[in-house]
């Protein structure tokens, strides 16, 4: 009986709180996914022309398309930022290999990790969006359940993503890399720089088609009281679903 017990995989919820301890003894990573996108806005929000409905933005201020964007800043924080290089490292140090002849699967802590950061992105969400009510005026969303829909499904695809990168990347340095530039661009196509409402049509269009444009789009829509286009919402589905099936696919424990 004793070994059948010592053989049994260990609880998913153990593996969690272990991640959790670790997770919060990184300061840089809580700042860069729980601070920074609301610090962001909060500064965006104190120049006084962005807080200025503007006919352009059909009756609505730079900061209230930027609510969005900074919810989905934090999903790239800790998708393509934070979670590769953790995972990459576990890997890359033998210690996902020698988990196999533990209790605790493999399997258990890619699970924990991937529930961790997606935890703390929709955490982040709700502090964005709180302190863009609380200090500038802007609008609780309109559609809810619209809106928790396209943030669960930018959650997923930011995560499958950020696994992708982790399957395809045999070195932390090189998860780190690669996690650089799809940030840049994914930071790009949500609109960070230039609010994707703003850009040129053809620009839009292109970028709707990628997975933070769409879920820009999504979130934005939600927010002015309108349910997320389904082709916003299906762009994000089948971009989860490639990525998730290339990850589970290419990624090795070892």
């Amino acid at each position: 009986m004793t070994t059948i017990a010592a053989t049994r995989p260990a609880p998913l919820a153990a593996v969690l709180r272990t991640e959790t301890r670790l997770f919060l003894r990184e300061p840089g990573s809580l700042f860069w996914i729980l601070v920074f996108p609301a610090a962001l806005m909060t500064i965006l929000g104190l120049v006084p022309s962005f807080r200025k409905a503007e006919e352009a933005l059909g009756g609505r201020s730079v900061i209230d398309l930027y609510v969005p964007v900074a919810v989905l800043l934090a999903m790239i924080m800790a998708g393509l930022q934070a979670m590769p290089p953790v995972l990459t490292g576990y890997r890359e140090r033998g210690i996902l290999r020698r988990m196999s002849a533990t209790p605790v699967r493999p399997s258990a802590l890619l699970t924990a990790q991937i529930v961790l950061h997606g935890a703390a992105s929709l955490g982040s969400a709700a502090l964005v969006i709180a302190v863009g009510r609380a200090a500038f005026g802007v609008r609780l969303p309109e559609q809810p359940a619209g809106y928790l829909l396209a943030l669960l499904l930018a959650v997923a695809c930011v995560l499958a993503l950020g696994a992708t990168i982790c399957a395809l990347s045999r070195t932390s340095k090189t998860a780190t890399a690669a996690g650089s530039v799809a940030y840049l661009l994914m930071m790009f196509t949500a609109g960070v720089w230039v609010p994707v409402q703003t850009m040129p049509d053809l620009l839009r269009t292109i970028v709707e088609f990628t997975p933070l444009g769409a879920a820009s789009q999504a979130l934005d829509q939600a927010a002015s009281g309108n349910w997320p286009g389904w082709t916003h919402l299906l762009v994000m589905a089948v971009w989860t679903a490639g990525l998730g099936k290339a990850a589970t696919r290419l990624f090795r424990w070892e």
